[in-house]
């Protein structure tokens, strides 16, 4: 099964412009690690949240505000998409990430899509 593993960090002005943790070498032997085993399908870091924008269409009305629509200490900072047995073996799996210790890691099934 499919799970994204959200990664959330507190935007420091060390880590700015790579959405990355203190322990940045660490993190990218464990992606390694990960894509060695078949775990990983793909990650990217994201720039800081200030380098996004929101848009929103009402009424047929498009917005864009500057900034990333959620409002917290820590944005998001990577994506990773992993293959895990099953939820518990998704979070084991995200334990292990060293961006856990800096930040949090929101585990998240991909939704089954039907084909058209």
């Amino acid at each position: 099964m499919k799970y994204a593993c959200l990664v959330y960090q507190e935007e420091s002005a060390g880590a700015r412009g790579a959405g990355r943790c203190s322990c940045a070498n660490e993190a990218r032997e464990y992606r390694e690690e990960l894509r060695q085993n078949g775990h990983l399908l793909t990650s990217a870091a994201l720039q800081p949240a200030l380098a996004a924008v929101t848009v929103r269409v009402r009424h047929g009305e498009v917005s864009i505000a500057v900034g990333s629509v959620a409002g917290t200490n820590e944005p998001l900072a990577r994506i990773y998409l992993i293959e895990a047995r099953d939820l518990n073996d998704a979070i084991r799996l995200a334990a292990r990430m060293p961006e856990a210790r800096h930040g949090s890691i929101e585990v998240r099934p991909l939704a089954e899509e039907s084909e058209p």
